[in-house]
Formats: C-alpha cells, structure tokens, sequence
C-alpha cells in the first residue's frame, strides 16, 4: 500500500492530500529515508513523519486497506513522539 494511503486509512493524518503534501515536502521517512508519496509500506517499516512542531514514529503492524476507525489503530504502534523546535526564517 502506498505510504499515503496507508496513514490516512490508519488516521494518523486525517486526509490523503495532507499525508501527500506531507510526502512532497520530504517530512516523510521510512527506515530512515525520505520517501515519494507513492512508496510502498510493509509491515515491520518504521514511518516517521513531521508536521508542525511535532515528530512521531510509528511502526506498521499490518497493511490492510480496512475502513473501521476501530480497528484502524491496530496497524500500528507509535515508536517515538516528540517536539521539533521551529527554524527562525528571515
């Protein structure tokens, strides 16, 4: 499944544009390495994703393409959440 598709259909990020822009915008990683929006997850992958001030990483425990948003967080499991500090732009 694409990693787009994956984190709105598991409600980390509530729609599908977002997780894409998200992509685009490298704050998308998996393993390690910035992803396109149309890399593909695998169980076991660790996601990291940074928007706003926050930085979380999730590890996926199942791919499957489920619409229940009771069992949507049975897909993953956060590793690892924090606060990014913001760059000051001029």
């Amino acid at each position: 499944m694409r990693v787009d598709k994956f984190l709105k259909v598991s409600r980390i990020l509530k729609r599908r544009t977002v997780s894409k822009e998200l992509a685009l915008n490298e704050r998308i990683e998996i393993n390690g390495k910035i992803v396109k929006p149309s890399h593909e997850v695998k169980t076991g992958d660790i996601i990291g994703i940074t928007y706003g001030s926050r930085h979380i990483d999730v590890r996926v425990l199942d791919v499957k393409e489920i619409r229940r948003k009771a069992e949507a967080g049975d897909l993953y499991e956060i590793v690892n959440e924090y606060r990014v500090e913001q760059k000051e732009e001029l």
